[in-house]
């Protein structure tokens, strides 16, 4: 194993700092990857990287990244909301990398909401 060298740490430094910004703050637009152990055994890992790697080569910074446990749909995970200010949350079923990229370049920054990927909109309610 190769030694670390500063430069390397810096750039480590760099890239947790910009991922932890992303997950704090007031944002334009919230994203929660649902990352339950049965999100992860289907690909939740591999859709935020996905995510992460969109949001780095658009260099955009109004965005809020979470992750959350299971939301009791296991058999259709990958689950991933969208929350954009002023409109109705949005859950995504079955989300793989390549979907989340289109998700990212059409729902977020477009605006277009990715129907044939959509499992409910709007937020849950409780009385």
């Amino acid at each position: 194993m190769a030694k670390l060298k500063i430069e390397d740490l810096k750039k480590i430094k760099e890239r947790v700092r910009a991922e932890t910004t992303l997950r704090e703050g007031y944002k334009r637009v919230k994203v929660t990857v649902h990352m339950g152990t049965c999100g992860i055994a289907s690909g939740a890992r591999e859709v935020l990287d996905a995510l992460l790697g969109e949001i780095e080569e658009a260099e955009v910074s109004d965005m809020m990244i979470t992750t959350s446990g299971c939301m009791g749909l296991c058999s259709r995970e990958p689950l991933v909301t969208v929350e954009i200010l002023g409109r109705e949350p949005i859950k995504y079923e079955y989300v793989n990398p390549n979907k989340m990229r289109q998700i990212f370049k059409r729902h977020i920054l477009e605006g277009e909401i990715q129907t044939p990927f959509v499992l409910a909109r709007g937020a849950e309610i409780i009385k």
